[in-house]
């Protein structure tokens, strides 16, 4: 196998998870994050494999810094966005609001944006990408993180039809996982249903593998935002979360 695969977001939990499978299943990988250390960590574990480089989403230059890596691994067969940041704000602190919306809105756009473009100008590829069940209703605990994963999703699907109108042979994977055991719940609430980042990482592999469109994260996550898209908005303003 001699497919080439890009990680963004690959420092840490599920992305450097996700690249370790890779790894494993014989790809060649570019593993991008804003810390380099793990990065190289990575990287020592299999040299001729696995390129490095530091790339910070929220800045104008990350789309560019991305071709770079893309064509320091020779070409892109997968992009997989797993940067993103997420926090409880209660209290709705702006620059809580501000930086997650850099991140998740700007910065998400920006890199799925410049991988799209890539892949159209190619002919074909495949983007697959970590939004959130958070996605599913305006969650009051956390309102900028539960709205841009709503925006995510959205725009996985606006590109994906878009793909389909242009005859593009672009695939479009749409992750969503639950609360997942890693640093981005690290602010001690009592997480129910949480899922090991390994386990996850494997559904997403083969998610991907599979083509899926959308994939929902697990079983229980399945069956709960099933039950929430039924709850109409006058009863979900009532709810405590």
């Amino acid at each position: 196998m001699n497919k080439k695969a890009i990680i963004v977001g690959a420092s840490s939990g599920i992305g450097q998870e996700v690249a370790r499978l890779l790894l494993a299943d014989g790809w060649h990988i570019g593993v991008a994050a804003r810390r380099e250390e793990p990065l190289m960590a990575l990287k020592a574990t299999a040299p001729e494999h696995v390129e490095v480089m530091t790339i910070d989403v929220t800045k104008e230059d990350a789309g560019e810094q991305l071709l770079m890596l893309i064509e320091r691994l020779g070409g892109m067969d997968l992009y997989f966005h797993a940067s993103g940041i997420g926090k409880q704000n209660r209290t709705l602190t702006e620059d809580i609001e501000l930086r997650t919306m850099a991140t998740n809105a700007v910065g998400f756009t920006r890199m799925i944006g410049t991988a799209y473009r890539y892949f159209a100008e190619r002919g074909n590829g495949h983007i697959a990408a970590i939004s959130s069940i958070a996605g599913t209703k305006g969650l009051g605990p956390a309102p900028a993180y539960s709205a841009t994963k709503a925006l995510q999703a959205t725009y996985l699907q606006a590109l994906e039809q878009q793909a389909r109108q242009r005859k593009l042979d672009i695939r479009i994977t749409d992750i969503r996982p639950g609360f997942v055991d890693t640093a981005l719940l690290n602010d001690d609430f009592p997480y129910p249903l949480m899922m090991k980042p390994e386990t996850v990482a494997k559904d997403i592999v083969q998610s991907i593998y599979r083509k899926r469109h959308v994939r929902i994260i697990d079983w229980r996550y399945r069956v709960l935002t099933k039950g929430w898209q039924l709850i109409p908005r006058w009863l979900w303003r009532r709810f405590k979360i």
